[in-house]
């Protein structure tokens, strides 16, 4: 099912399927977030957990034994438990079952809370190892943005601004979207902008480290700009389906990154990935704001 949160700004829609961001609209009607298209994404916003990106033969290792699980973990398809609401902040909940144990050998808690405050929604993850064992999972968001949002403008208008002298660093990615060796430049306009264009994306995501913690997507020729803030998350995904010309483009901030190419990865030595001790609790939090 969907809640709805809102202020006297925004009105905010989410599913209890993977905790989806489904709508983000402001007083004015306008919408935000991409509303799906089954012939280009259908998805919307979706969160990302207990892995991000794709695994190697979709498998991964663990304690001697073979798991198997499709890409970007099985969160986004899970039903999520209501925990609390309110009319400005909802809490849904997602806790390990016989399903997720056939793919993800750890017993877990994962509460994801959204809270409007005035024009910025705040998501924060909060993930409990509630079993004897070393947990180990990545973490992160999805959400696609509506590319132009002002009337008048182009996706080509668009830009993602990393702020001044900004030199974040491209993953270098397989053709097949799996982890190599080596870091790639990423040109950036003065130093500050990634022009959107649709091509940038024929060769699937684009994906960063070392990334200023705040990004905004605006143009010259509007008014509105969408800043994305991840003070805790590492990387950087950008993207939309490649070889296509959407409205909309994914800004992705995520804790940790897919399989390296061609290992199936053992979750307890892959690099990157966050290790949670038995009885632990892991937060991190990130944020959209909108500006008008």
């Amino acid at each position: 099912m969907n809640y709805e949160i809102s202020n006297s700004i925004l009105a905010v829609k989410i599913s209890s399927r993977g905790g989806e961001l489904r709508s983000m609209c402001d007083s004015d009607g306008q919408e935000y977030i991409w509303q799906g298209d089954k012939e280009i994404w259908e998805d919307r916003a979706p969160n990302l957990f207990p892995y991000i990106g794709r695994m190697t033969e979709k498998s991964y290792q663990f304690q001697g034994k073979r798991y198997h699980m499709d890409i970007h973990g099985f969160l986004l398809t899970s039903e999520m438990k209501l925990v609390s609401k309110t009319k400005e902040s909802l809490t849904l909940k997602l806790d390990a079952s016989e399903e997720t144990l056939i793919q993800y050998p750890f017993l877990f808690s994962l509460e994801i809370t959204w809270t409007l405050v005035g024009t910025r929604l705040e998501i924060a993850y909060q993930v409990q190892n509630k079993d004897e064992k070393m947990m180990y999972f990545g973490i992160g968001g999805h959400p696609g943005f509506i590319v132009p949002v002002d009337q008048g403008a182009e996706f080509e208008d668009y830009r993602i601004d990393f702020g001044v002298n900004a030199s974040p660093k491209r993953v270098k990615m397989s053709e097949d979207c799996f982890v190599l060796e080596g870091d790639e430049f990423l040109e950036l306009t003065e130093k500050r902008y990634l022009n959107l264009r649709h091509d940038l994306f024929d060769h699937d995501a684009i994906i960063l480290k070392k990334v200023p913690r705040e990004v905004k997507l605006n143009s010259e020729k509007g008014d509105r700009e969408i800043v994305i803030s991840f003070p805790d998350m590492d990387y950087l995904g950008i993207w939309h389906r490649p070889l296509k010309t959407p409205n909309y483009v994914c800004i992705e901030p995520w804790s940790s990154l897919p399989s390296r190419k061609d290992i199936v990865e053992d979750i307890a030595q892959q690099p990157g990935l966050i290790a949670l001790e038995s009885g632990g609790v892991y937060r991190n939090s990130w944020s959209i704001l909108i500006r008008q």
